[in-house]
């Protein structure tokens, strides 16, 4: 999964890989886990794209 997420210095691109048996609880996941490691609330970040490997 690739996205942005809201920060001080404008927005900032991430990609994170989840294991999810489905698209809706990994999108799930990565709310959860950059919301939390960066103290962003689910507006702040924007999934762009979900790719199944």
């Amino acid at each position: 999964m690739s996205g942005q997420f809201q920060s001080r210095d404008g927005f900032q691109p991430f990609t994170k890989e989840v294991d999810a048996e489905n698209e809706d609880l990994a999108r799930e996941r990565i709310y959860t886990t950059v919301g939390s490691q960066h103290n962003r609330k689910r507006t702040q970040i924007e999934i762009e794209e979900v790719t199944a490997a």
